[in-house]
């Protein structure tokens, strides 16, 4: 049985068990009790399928999920998420970007429209109740945030909540505008579980200690966190005359210099504005003591690129890097079972354990 209890008071609350991040069939469960129910980022409209092209394919959650997907281009210009199998012996459909009229399955020639639906099958005239829905390729939820794109494979939250929230805070940059950067692209292959990574970026508490020269330019005593049901910010206020952003009149935040807005959605999205543009952070699952993170960067004005919080990302995540690293070590000792919350410093880690724990209830009380 898999079923662990955060208080909902912080105060009272302990933090999930070593347990969780050691066991073999948490991780398994997992995979469908939340990487199955909730949104992933899979790129930008550009990036995903180039404008000559119709389909691309994509692995969802590459080494977790691993799920096969379509992304398809229609003729109006919208974007559909399609099942990348085919329906009749499951062979993959399209194995790499192409303009396309129809998708054709190699192996038996079985037709559909770039709508999903079922077009034409050889050597069935004989077959009984053919074709039915279910012989239609499935469609997948798909969301645009600015140019970016979401897909979920059994939603259990509205993701419009999550772009509303992000919205308040940076709806008055120009999104559509921020330009993809792949020199400042990376991946990290970090030795630690993947919520080791999620809960140490939750928190500024140990900016003082492990973040020298990002301590430097936040005011840590201003460092705030706001939840919200399924995602939370950071705010970053600059200290001194670092770099802040240029906030608009009727701003929630008018008058008070933010260096940057962290935010993260559950479980593993983080979307870090800082004035120069957007850093995406993946953190991808690979094993119970293994993660690769994906940073992507948008850059929106290249004149206050590396200055202020968002200035030498690497250093960053090499000093957080080392953490996580320490704790996955520290959390497999029997001296270690559980830990308490700070209820200042730590609201963002106690709301992703209590969503840790409650959509692994949730999905065992469904099966």
């Amino acid at each position: 049985m898999i079923s662990f209890f955060i208080d909902p008071d912080i105060r009272k609350a302990e933090t999930l068990p070593a347990e969780f991040y050691t066991r073999d069939d948490v991780f398994e469960a997992l995979k469908t009790a939340v990487f199955e129910r909730t949104w992933h980022w899979v790129g930008d409209m550009n990036s995903c399928i180039a404008p000559h092209e119709t389909v691309a394919p994509l692995t969802l959650l590459e080494g977790m999920v691993n799920e096969p997907l379509l992304l398809v281009r229609q003729s109006d210009g919208n974007m559909k998420c399609l099942s990348n199998v085919c329906t009749h012996r499951g062979n993959l459909l399209v194995s790499s970007p192409c303009k396309a009229r129809q998708l054709v399955c190699g192996y038996h020639g079985r037709r559909f429209g770039l709508d999903g639906e079922f077009k034409s099958m050889p050597e069935f005239d004989d077959v009984i109740d053919f074709p039915r829905p279910c012989d239609s390729l499935r469609s997948f939820d798909l969301k645009s945030w600015g140019k970016q794109l979401f897909v979920s494979l059994e939603p259990s939250f509205d993701f419009s909540d999550v772009m509303a929230a992000m919205n308040e805070r940076v709806g008055f940059l120009p999104l559509v505008d921020f330009k993809h950067d792949p020199s400042r692209d990376k991946e990290f292959l970090v030795e630690g579980h993947w919520a080791l990574y999620c809960d140490n970026y939750l928190e500024g508490f140990h900016i003082p200690f492990v973040h020298e020269d990002l301590h430097s330019e936040v005011d840590y005593d201003q460092y705030t966190t706001i939840l919200f049901e399924h995602a939370n910010l950071q705010i970053a206020h600059a200290k001194g005359a670092s770099e802040a952003f240029e906030l608009p009149e009727g701003h929630v935040d008018y008058g008070s210099r933010i260096s940057a807005y962290y935010f993260w959605v559950f479980p593993n999205m983080m979307f870090n504005f800082y004035p120069w543009g957007l850093s995406i952070n993946i953190v991808k699952p690979m094993t119970k003591t293994q993660t690769k993170v994906s940073f992507v960067a948008y850059v929106y004005d290249s004149a206050k690129l590396d200055v202020g919080a968002g200035a030498d990302l690497d250093t960053v995540e090499h000093e957080d890097e080392l953490v996580v690293a320490s704790v996955q070590q520290g959390i497999q000792s029997k001296g270690y079972t559980t830990g308490r919350f700070s209820p200042r410093r730590e609201q963002g880690v106690h709301h992703f354990h209590r969503l840790l724990a409650q959509f692994l209830t949730s999905h065992r009380s469904t099966d």
